[in-house]
């Protein structure tokens, strides 16, 4: 039985936060918060965007099997 695994990744802690969705080792979206708050270079944490992401895959956040962050 093959499990689609999906991951949620993050950018934050940082300008230009955002969110993706791959699955299975393919991006299926990716959102930027800024597009949703209309502040540009935001720092604050990409809710918008995750929310959008699962929304445009037709996932629940229960369907997230792990999450990335990125770092510098």
């Amino acid at each position: 039985m093959n499990k689609n695994v999906v991951i949620l990744g993050l950018n934050y802690g940082g300008h230009d936060t955002s969110a993706c969705l791959m699955k299975n080792g393919n991006l299926i979206t990716a959102c930027e918060e800024e597009r949703y708050i209309k502040q540009k270079h935001t720092r604050n944490f990409p809710k918008n965007a995750i929310n959008d992401c699962l929304k445009k895959a037709n996932l629940s956040i229960n369907d997230v099997d792990e999450i990335t962050l990125s770092y510098d």
